[in-house]
């Protein structure tokens, strides 16, 4: 029987033969090398040409992935001179795509090797995040809706709360999930609307062997709140920063936002209280999934950052009177089902120390 995950590199690899040889890139097709790179958590599969430039092969099946998307978003942020890869070639309908190939020196690997450069590399991401910012073309991008918003907390229900944790909700509980999506949708609908890339973290940021950081994963952009990308970014599901430096940085590109005109009467509790509540959005939905990665697509390697985003999600919930009674229900009922896991570790201590 025909291995499909085979069969798909094999068409991969007769595709991007083919259109290495129309533009050039290759003079030795016979000597044509695919090196597999680890994947994401999509569905994408990399490959590294041994071409120069290098480039890299890219399988994203349909229906899951849309590489017709992915082009032309490239294309409209390359415009808009956003460093991201260039498309060399798509085939839209069979999901293949040829790729400007920019290293394997993440930001995440950056900051672990050297954590003293945190700061200018920091300057970097948010520099980057402010020109990204700034992207017109709200027609490029869907828009972050209420809608879309409440689909993605209700993950956190249907694969953290009861595909993880077995739980079963009473109405009551419902009913406290429901208020505190109403706010946290609330918050987010009230700022300002941006272009935002939906997974702005050190995973995603590449350092070019020019030095240059280009931005990477972006297919997913859509136009939403303006502190969504920034809290990814600073406080991150795989890396941890003090929450005194987190302010800082948060409130630094509050400032230089208001001074290009993203941003318009905001004070700085406003603008922090928009930042801890778009990360409470994000992180829940990231509990959620984290799950579905584990228990439906077979990686439960994304089990392990579970506890840094409960952490995440009972500091913020701490700090609102508005927020009691979630962070009470969510200590006493969902944290003692979550000890019980394997993955679970201390979440009062996760992030303090190198994995």
């Amino acid at each position: 029987m025909t291995d499909p995950l085979a069969a798909r590199q094999d068409q991969l690899e007769h595709w991007a033969r083919a259109q290495l040889a129309e533009l050039h890139a290759h003079s030795s097709p016979e000597l044509l090398q695919f090196t597999p790179l680890n994947g994401d958590a999509g569905f994408r599969r990399y490959y590294r040409l041994n071409t120069e430039p290098s480039l890299l092969a890219v399988d994203a099946p349909p229906p899951q992935e849309n590489a017709g998307r992915f082009a032309e978003l490239s294309q409209h942020l390359l415009n808009h001179h956003i460093a991201v890869p260039k498309v060399a070639s798509v085939d839209p309908e069979n999901g293949f795509l040829l790729l400007e190939d920019f290293g394997d020196r993440l930001l995440h690997r950056a900051l672990r090797k050297q954590p003293e450069s945190a700061t200018a590399l920091y300057g970097e991401a948010l520099m980057q995040l402010l020109a990204l910012q700034q992207t017109p073309g709200s027609e490029h991008f869907p828009p972050y809706d209420q809608a879309f918003l409440r689909r993605e907390l209700n993950l956190f229900i249907e694969w953290f709360l009861e595909g993880m944790l077995g739980l079963e909700l009473s109405s009551e509980e419902r009913s406290l999930l429901d208020d505190v999506f109403d706010r946290l949708e609330q918050s987010a609908l009230e700022q300002p609307q941006v272009a935002v890339h939906r997974d702005y973290h050190s995973r995603n940021l590449l350092i070019r062997p020019d030095g240059c950081m280009s931005i990477v994963d972006f297919q997913d952009a859509v136009w939403g709140p303006i502190t969504y990308d920034l809290v990814s970014l600073l406080r991150d599901c795989y890396i941890r920063w003090p929450a005194d430096q987190i302010r800082q940085w948060a409130l630094g590109y509050g400032n230089m936002a208001c001074g290009i005109g993203l941003l318009e009467d905001v004070t700085e509790s406003q603008f922090l209280q928009w930042f801890d509540w778009m990360g409470l959005q994000r992180h829940l939905k990231v509990l959620g999934i984290f799950s579905r990665l584990a228990l439906r697509d077979d990686k439960p390697q994304y089990l392990k950052h579970l506890p840094l985003v409960i952490r995440y999600v009972l500091e913020v919930a701490s700090h609102y009177p508005e927020l009691a009674d979630f962070r009470y229900w969510f200590e006493h009922k969902v944290l003692p089902k979550a000890q019980s896991q394997s993955w679970y570790e201390d979440y009062r201590l996760a992030g303090e120390t190198t994995p």
